[in-house]
């Protein structure tokens, strides 16, 4: 499993720059992945906020510009080459100190004919912030180049400090215009049917909080990304959001789509997988999977209710009357469940599902009129962690 650390795990995508990038990447690891875009791009061409910037910005000279991402720089040059104002504003940003925000910016700028004149090794926000505000930077005229969401904090520190600031929003963002798929890997969220969801952006938090808080269910999403749901953010900004609300994001030191797939290949399986060992054989239970002896084992959400019921007590017998709450209700996929409840025979036929999948017999073992155990020593078994019961389908 070094190869697919994240195989046996369902990974939902909220991006909608990038996705089938992101995507790939979670793929490769061996993820399966849920697409639900969260927000939509305003086409730059027909971004009148845009453009009203842009002209704002070439009515006066400027001091520093500050430019935050490469594709969303080179974007804004060949949009306003179609609006007749590139040679303006490249006279403009020529004239001006560029600081950039990483090597992708940096790249684009000198792509662009310029240079920049300073580049903080974080990437980061704050060390632009600080460095701006080594100086007096009363009535200087500062522009900053957003990517699809703004930065509040830069933009009010640096207003208080006395500088004028521009802000230029390549790239803004929508909702969704089919929220469908959204709504859907909300209920997978809050069923626990999802292992992580992934954010690159700001206004995918928001959107999907939006969307949430219109069905009623932004608390139980929010206590399923504080639980047993994992929260992969791409970067701060992003992460902020969550963490507002009381969220513990991974994120990776460096803001980037192939640094946040490495993280979450490391962070869900040291929290999501458990391991036990069974009639002698070495079991992990993952997110819609089991890996027995090294061989990965896709399982069924009702049987795999019940496995991770017995896993919780390994050795010892757990009821049918207990199992049922546990097995999920009927109802549509990634919606609310019925009031109809399983009853005993849907625990057998569960748990017959379940010998199905593992493949291997004395696994799980019948102790007659009382239930089902784990043929294990509970002594030498790792138990498994807490996690809320299914709510999908049998």
């Amino acid at each position: 499993m070094n190869d697919e650390p994240l195989a046996g795990f369902t990974v939902g995508v909220t991006a909608a720059r990038r996705r089938e990038e992101l995507s790939a990447l979670l793929e490769r690891k061996g993820a399966r992945v849920v697409y639900a875009p969260a927000i939509r791009l305003v086409p730059l061409a027909d971004d009148v906020e845009l453009l009203d910037a842009t002209r704002e910005l070439l009515s006066r000279p400027v001091d520093d510009v500050i430019i935050t991402a490469g594709v969303g720089f080179r974007a804004w040059l060949e949009t306003v080459e179609g609006w007749g104002l590139h040679e303006r504003l490249v006279k403009l940003l020529g004239d001006a100190r560029i600081l950039t925000r990483g090597p992708r910016a940096r790249g684009a700028v000198r792509a662009a004919g310029m240079a920049e004149a300073w580049s903080p090794a974080s990437e980061s926000w704050e060390e632009i912030l600080r460095h701006l505000l080594e100086e007096d930077l009363t009535g200087r005229r500062i522009a900053i180049q957003l990517y699809g969401e703004p930065t509040p904090h830069l933009t009010n520190t640096l207003r208080r400090a006395g500088a004028e600031v521009v802000e230029i929003p390549v790239y803004r963002w929508a909702r969704t215009d089919d929220p469908t798929p959204l709504r859907r890997l909300l209920g997978q969220a809050v069923a626990g049917t999802v292992d992580a969801i992934t954010f690159t952006s700001a206004p995918a938090v928001a959107a999907m909080m939006a969307v949430a808080a219109e069905d009623n269910l932004e608390a139980m999403l929010l206590d399923a990304l504080r639980t047993h749901v994992v929260a992969a953010c791409v970067g701060p900004v992003t992460a902020a959001p969550l963490q507002e609300r009381g969220v513990v994001p991974i994120s990776p030191e460096r803001a980037r789509l192939s640094a946040l797939v490495r993280a979450l290949a490391v962070e869900l399986p040291a929290r999501r997988a458990s391991r036990v060992a069974v009639h002698g054989h070495a079991l992990e239970l993952r997110g819609h999977a089991v890996v027995l002896d090294g061989q990965l084992k896709p399982i069924a959400p009702a049987p795999m209710a019940i496995l991770r019921a017995l896993a919780r007590r390994p050795g010892h017998v757990v009821s049918r009357a207990e199992l049922t709450s546990v097995l999920p209700s009927r109802g549509l996929p990634g919606g609310p469940p019925s009031r109809q409840r399983p009853d005993e025979h849907a625990v057998e036929m569960a748990v017959a599902r379940l010998r199905r999948g593992l493949g291997r017999g004395g696994l799980v073992e019948t102790v007659v009129k009382r239930g089902y155990r784990l043929a294990c020593d509970p002594l030498f078994t790792e138990s498994l962690p807490d996690r809320p019961p299914l709510a999908e389908p049998l």
